[in-house]
């Protein structure tokens, strides 16, 4: 039997919420605070707790995770929730953060003794809400058999990339990831937009690379959500995209190597998000080929 744990969840958006119910639904016992709190007070009607603020949240629990935009956000959280945590308590941080903002994280678990888990995850809300996920982890192997009752319960399967949080080991290969997911994102709206002004029918295109190597299942799920009109709910919002789009060029530009692709798609999603597209899905960066 697995044990049952008291995880507190901080963070309840489009991801932590869908996280939140499947750790419950795995039979522990669950505390979840948000900022915005009507984003996490339908969680209730699932058997979370909805605590008032990050404290009450994080108090006599087992293992701490959270789901914040990004870095800033978590430590300012983690900040609020200090006076409550307890020394050895495990801390799974699951924000998609920049690797300067690992690194502060970590030290501020040092600092009050907990147990350091860099572990984002890839995935957008329908691996999410069908806790599909895949969990990329790094930290301590002593203390895995507790975080990973609720790596398991987010996600199908969990890849670890080392023992030392503090390292942004799964970071590190999330923001790869994130790279690749973007770029083809971002084509896949170039490719609709390309098809528009010429007056090419879209299908005729993917006709064209059935079956073959350039076929891509991604591109085609993205583009049908803007043929279709299928952008709200977000499955991952623009705004956020954005977000990890300049993380991936900071991240690059840390290493010495410059990225042209991840560039353009951060300037392509800030367009998008500054013509009121920022709360829809990524694949919305498609409008910013047009002048509106």
């Amino acid at each position: 039997m697995t044990e049952k744990l008291t995880v507190s969840v901080l963070g309840t958006g489009i991801m932590g919420a869908a996280m939140t119910r499947n750790i419950a639904r795995a039979g522990h016992t669950v505390r979840a605070w948000n900022r915005t709190a009507d984003k996490a007070l339908p969680l209730a009607a699932d058997g979370v707790q909805v605590a008032a603020d990050p404290a009450a949240a994080v108090r006599d629990a087992d293992v701490v995770l959270t789901m914040l935009y990004d870095g800033d956000a978590v430590l300012e959280v983690m900040r609020e929730a200090a006076p409550a945590l307890r020394s050895g308590t495990v801390w799974a941080q699951s924000t998609t953060a920049g690797l300067d903002s690992v690194a502060e994280l970590a030290g501020f678990a040092r600092e009050h003794g907990l147990v350091f888990y860099d572990a984002p995850v890839l995935g957008t809300r329908q691996p999410a809400e069908s806790g599909q996920l895949t969990v990329l982890a790094a930290g301590p192997e002593e203390h895995r058999k507790t975080v990973t009752p609720v790596f398991d319960a987010v996600g199908v399967r969990t890849v670890w990339t080392g023992e030392d949080g503090a390292a942004a080991g799964a970071t590190r290969l999330k923001l790869v990831a994130n790279s690749w997911v973007l770029a083809v994102t971002a084509a896949g709206g170039e490719v609709l937009a390309l098809s528009q002004a010429l007056g090419v029918d879209p299908q005729s295109f993917f006709d064209l690379i059935a079956g073959g190597p350039l076929d891509m299942g991604y591109l085609r799920a993205k583009a049908g959500l803007v043929l279709e009109g299928r952008l709200s709910p977000a499955q991952f919002a623009v705004s956020t995209a954005g977000k990890d789009a300049r993380l991936i060029v900071e991240a690059g530009e840390r290493g010495h190597v410059r990225l042209d692709v991840a560039a353009a798609t951060a300037a392509r999603l800030a367009r998008a998000a500054a013509q009121g597209h920022g709360d829809e899905d990524m694949a919305a960066a498609y409008f910013a080929s047009f002048a509106e």
